[in-house]
């Protein structure tokens, strides 16, 4: 395999160095956002239901209600849900 040379080794160092310092900024992030999980507990609140309530919002509106609608009917059919 050739040598890369100059100006495309100081590219490929740049994208690197790049790539490693938004990886450092995105494990700050996850940090962060299971503080504030925790702290959502440690005032009663369900997490899990809070992370499904986070997840919903990220859909457009179209898109949950009909997710919502096929999750009706399943349970509808497996008697989950009273009439």
């Amino acid at each position: 395999m050739s040598e890369i040379q100059g100006s495309t080794q100081k590219q490929l160092k740049s994208l690197v160095e790049r790539i490693e310092r938004l990886e450092e900024e995105r494990a700050a992030l996850t940090a962060d956002i299971r503080e504030i999980y925790a702290e959502a507990k440690s005032m009663g609140f369900d997490v899990k239901a809070l992370r499904s309530v986070v997840r919903l919002r990220k859909q457009d509106d179209t898109e949950r209600r009909e997710q919502e609608a096929v999750l009706e009917v399943y349970l509808h059919a497996l008697g989950m849900l009273s009439e």
